[in-house]
Parts: C-alpha cells; structure tokens; sequence
C-alpha cells in the first residue's frame, strides 16, 4: 500500500488536505484529513491525457522503432503524461500500413494509448507541418486498411471536410470505433458546419485538430472552419484541441477559446521529437526540421523561418505555463486531463481521482512543478 499527502484535485472538486491510498494499480480509499496542508504539501492531479503527439526524446512515432517509440512515451509519461496517443504524419501509403502494427504492439503493452493518423486526407493548401507530396484525396479503403491493420488501436483520425469521400471516410470511423478530428482545412463555415452535423447524426466523436493552427484565421465576413468548430463546442458537439504552450497560440487566444466552450477545450503538445532535447536538427516525418530558442519551425533552403513544425512542449509544461497565469487548478485539470479521458472514451477510468479508479495522478509543488508522477500505481518519477 502506498499512501499520499496533500491537496487533491479533480475537474469539478477540490479536497483541500487528503490520504490517498493506492492498492495495487488502484486508488483504494481517499480520507479526507482535518486542517489544512502546510507550504511544502503536494497538489495532486490526475495524470495528463495527450491526444495528440508526435514523439519527444529523439524518438519520432511517425517512423520510430519500437524501442524509439518506447523511449519517447515514457519520456512523456515521466512528466506525467499517463496516457498518450501516438500520432502519425501524412505519408505514403505504404509507410502509414507498415508503422500502425508497430505502434499498436505497444498500445497491446499498455505504453500507448492508441494512435492518431494525423492526414493523409487534409488540405494540401493547409498543410502546415506535414509534407504536400503526401497528401492524397479522402480513400476510404486506405483508411478501413489502416484501421484493421491497428487492431482496433487505431483511435483518431485527422482529416479536412473537404476531402474527397469524406461521408465514406465517416463511415469507416463509425465502424471502427474511429474519433474524426477536423483540420488542416481550408473548408468554409457552412461545410465545416454541415460535416459537424452529419458526423452527429452518426454518433462519431468530433474534435478539432490543433484549433487555428493550419486552418483559415477568423475573418468577420469569412468565419471559416474554426468559428465552426467553436460554435459546435459551446453546445457541446465538438471537442477542440488547443496546442496552451505560448508559440502555437496566444493566451488570449486560449483564454477566448476556453470562456466560450468550457470544458469542450483539452490542451495538446503536438509534441515532435525534439521535446526534452536542445535546440538543432531533427525530422518530423520526411520533412527536416530547426528548433532554436525552443521552437521547432520546417527547415528552409534560403534560411527564412518555416512553418512551426509541432511543438516542444510537455502537458506538465502547459499545466505550470498556465498555472503562474493564475488560471484556476480545477480548469487546468478539465484541460489536460479530464476531457480528452472523456473524448477518448475512456473516462471512466482517466482524468480523474477517484476510489477505484486506476491510480495514474502527479503530484505537483507548490509552483505547479512536477514532483512525483504515479502511473498504474507506480512511482515513475519522484523529485520531493
């Protein structure tokens, strides 16, 4: 039995001074304690949830080994990221139905999560970061390939509304289980709108893809697909991604985003190999990539800067960033944890602490750092 002091909290409640008790994977009892803790005493949280991340640590999901993917979750998973799905770049066909098995024998270890095939059915026009050569129109035998060839593991999709075959693309991730995250689209409102509904009606988990990034900017005439996505959330048929690490967006523009749809909005890294490592010279895919000053932009021949290239960051990172913010700890949980447990279908048993459920939580000083990250009732990381 391993026993924890502190603060704990979750996404709708707070329990200013508590024993947890963990039995084996499981949170076994939570005691509430009389007093308060003292300045030293932990804040405990449920382990991050990050559905969309491409690697860290050198190792990149998108063509690593096992032992490179390996390497690269449990780098994540040491700052408390607890569960992880390993995303994908668009590429060839042959390259996307040779990596998903590799990925899925870890998701059958419990290192990942599941995996998110990040394109390759976007918008060559909104391509950001993922090579325009590997950009083909919606093949909705590719993607019934893929998803057989994960095993069931195959967990989310990243796709523009208007692509070809979409409605088909829709269908196969009905049958399989499949979350469809729009982006990398230049689609209008009323598409992105019409697409939304449809995939309603079908009972098909919506998010967005790293909202703003890689889409048209809001324009009062023109409101494009993010206004789409926005609207969706805040009557909550939509589930946004925002990428919270001070480079992909502005905090204005996440605290925007967050007052309207409220717990509809998660936090992401889109974490490329490069996270936990100096800046220099690394891949994302095909594509080379430069990070300096810790921001991972395409490199380019003539030396101007490139596309932002994914991200750098942890979810303990975004947790901290926003926590010296002052926003409040019960948001910052619904953000990184909580919420995207729910999309992924698993909230059941994530996002929260809670007696019986698994025991997956970290434990955070008194500046929102990391001290101690428990994951299936171990201590992976322990810095008090």
């Amino acid at each position: 039995m391993k026993e924890f002091i502190g603060k704990l909290v979750n996404a709708h409640g707070v329990i200013p001074y508590a024993r947890l008790s963990i039995d084996g994977a499981d949170i076994a009892a939570i005691d509430p304690l009389p007093g308060l803790p003292d300045d030293k005493a932990l804040t405990f949280v449920p382990g991050f949830v990050d559905l969309h991340n491409h690697g860290g640590l050198r190792g990149s999901f998108p063509t690593a080994t096992a032992e490179e993917a390996r390497i690269a979750a449990n780098y994540h998973r040491a700052h408390g990221t607890t569960t992880m799905l390993a995303s994908l770049v668009s590429a060839t066909e042959a390259s996307i139905l040779a990596q998903v098995p590799v990925l899925a024998d870890l998701c059958d270890e419990g290192v990942l999560a599941g995996i998110h095939l990040e394109g390759p059915f976007v918008n060559a026009c909104r391509c950001g970061a993922q090579d325009p050569a590997a950009i083909i129109p919606g093949d909705p035998d590719l993607l019934d390939r893929a998803a057989r060839a994960g095993r069931g593991h195959v967990r989310q999709i990243t796709f523009a509304p208007e692509t070809a075959h979409a409605h088909a693309l829709l269908e196969v991730c009905a049958a399989h289980n499949i979350i469809v995250s729009l982006g990398h689209t230049d689609a209008s409102f009323e598409q992105t709108r019409d697409f939304i509904s449809d995939a309603v009606a079908a009972d098909v988990t919506i998010t967005a893809t790293h909202l703003f990034n890689a889409m048209p900017p809001l324009h009062h005439r023109a409101p494009g697909a993010a206004a789409a996505l926005i609207a969706a959330a805040a009557e909550g048929k939509v589930s946004v991604e925002l990428i919270a690490d001070g480079v992909h967006l502005a905090d204005g523009t996440v605290d925007m985003v967050m007052r309207a749809v409220g717990d509809e909005a998660f936090f992401i890294t889109d974490a490329m190999q490069a996270a936990g490592m100096d800046d220099g010279a690394y891949n994302l895919g095909t594509l080379d990539v430069v990070v300096a000053g810790g921001v991972a932009r395409l490199a380019t021949t003539d030396g101007s800067e490139g596309a932002i290239a994914g991200g750098t960051s942890t979810l303990a990172e975004q947790f901290t960033r926003h926590v010296a913010r002052g926003v409040d700890l019960t948001t910052l949980v619904a953000a990184t944890s909580t919420t995207a447990a729910r999309v992924l279908g698993i909230g059941d048993r994530a996002g929260h602490l809670a007696v019986g459920s698994p025991a997956d939580m970290v434990g955070l000083d008194a500046d929102g750092n990391v001290a101690v990250v428990v994951a299936a009732g171990q201590i992976i990381t322990d810095n008090r």
